[in-house]
């Protein structure tokens, strides 16, 4: 089984990419054959930018740019995909969102046209989102912000193209807590990736 984590944050040493790390690691100690790739968006300098380009191939008008195509096919070679990003302003970054916009195109994410409807196309994905914040469980259950995050990314991104959303995780108090606290928990998802799987194959055979 092999994994795909995106981490989207412009500093190396941060807690987002010390939490991508250990999710690996425990990728690494979940079993035999089971390998991960890290894909470190501001490292590689992956471009967020939705063009004229990107419309063409939304209206299907032109292929994919390479750029696009290389992360497709980095997805089409996983069998779970694990996404890392900071909370900014009760959202994943830019970056993040840009990468969403332009790899999850129309004719590889889905399909939709006037005369088929939708046709969604990821059925096979099994999503974990890790999400990290700076404020406390009180603050997101009091403005309910966790609930607008999971309508806006869990179902309206990823149900509209079929990926099952298998873990939506928040790791509060980023910049108080222990960091510690935060890795383990990491490390703990990276194990039970596959496990936490199967939950979506038995609500799909139900």
């Amino acid at each position: 089984m092999h994994t795909l984590i995106v981490v989207a944050h412009p500093e190396s040493r941060s807690l987002s990419h010390s939490v991508a790390a250990q999710i690996a690691e425990g990728v690494s100690q979940s079993g035999a054959g089971h390998s991960f790739e890290i894909a470190d968006l501001a490292a590689e300098a992956f471009d967020p930018r939705f063009t004229g380009a990107d419309l063409a191939v939304h209206r299907k008008k032109a292929p994919p740019p390479a750029d696009v195509a290389a992360e497709q096919a980095r997805i089409d070679r996983a069998d779970a995909l694990v996404l890392v990003y900071p909370v900014y302003w009760w959202s994943m970054p830019a970056l993040l969102k840009g990468w969403i916009d332009r790899v999850f195109a129309n004719g590889w994410a889905f399909d939709f046209s006037l005369d088929t409807g939708l046709v969604k196309k990821l059925r096979h994905l099994r999503v974990h989102l890790v999400a990290i914040a700076g404020a406390d469980a009180r603050t997101y259950a009091r403005h309910g912000y966790f609930g607008a995050m999971k309508t806006q990314i869990d179902h309206g991104i990823f149900d509209y193209c079929g990926a099952c959303v298998v873990t939506s995780e928040l790791l509060l108090e980023s910049e108080t807590q222990d960091p510690a606290f935060h890795l383990d928990a990491a490390r703990a998802i990276g194990r039970n990736l596959f496990n936490a799987s199967k939950r979506c194959e038995a609500v799909e055979a139900a």
